[in-house]
């Protein structure tokens, strides 16, 4: 019975990995933060641009997917495994209101989703297995960087393009409640080292998932 618990939890875990990297978008709880907001003409060079913006997005949340499904497999507590798993429903808005928009924007999600779920997913895991406060430490930096990133996209996307814009200021929004909570669940600080090591992964992926 145990095996069988075991082989099940890893065929769900792989089922989630195709899902969230490979399949299509999934629906929505909460409307988009671009419903209701005209959209405006932008030129070639804006839309590419904005497209290239929201692929660093959604990527981002394929990697919080990732992320959080690994801290929640390896996680101590049932109650740190909730927190991760509510944090994970709401990362799943964000992935499709991302999507939407780069459909909108007549564009793609990354072809290298994958291999950024099945890293974020491994390193997920370890921060787990380093004990739950060392793992809603890395959560907390995590949501930080993020933040800062979301914070930086709204001054780089194209003035006109609106739509993107609400996305990602609602975005940032819920990040910085996800730091917020981690922290209130007795999140550790991360050494300087290790948020340095995390930041440089971070601007690689948003180097390549711009163009890719």
């Amino acid at each position: 019975m145990r095996q069988f618990g075991l082989t099940d939890h890893w065929l769900k875990q792989a089922d989630q990995a195709l899902r969230v990297s490979l399949g299509p978008a999934p629906a929505s709880v909460q409307d988009s933060p671009a419903r209701g907001v005209v959209a405006s003409a932008l030129s070639d060079t804006q839309r590419r641009h904005a497209a290239g913006l929201m692929r660093i997005n959604h990527t981002g949340e394929v990697c919080a997917q990732a992320l959080y499904a690994g801290q929640a497999a390896t996680a101590r507590s049932d109650r740190v495994r909730r927190e991760m798993a509510e944090a994970a429903r709401e990362e799943e808005d964000h992935l499709a209101w991302c999507a939407e928009r780069l459909c909108e924007l007549d564009s793609r999600p990354s072809l290298l989703n994958p291999l950024w779920y099945a890293g974020s997913f491994s390193i997920g895991a370890l921060a787990g297995l380093a004990g739950d406060e060392w793992s809603l430490g890395f959560v907390e930096a995590t949501e930080r960087q993020v933040e800062s990133h979301l914070d930086d996209h709204l001054d780089r996307l194209p003035a006109p393009d609106q739509r993107s814009r609400a996305i990602v200021a609602r975005m940032k929004e819920d990040e910085a409640r996800h730091a917020d909570m981690a922290v209130a669940q007795g999140a550790r600080t991360l050494p300087a080292p290790v948020q340095g090591l995390m930041a440089l992964t971070a601007g690689i992926m948003k180097a390549v998932a711009y163009r890719l």
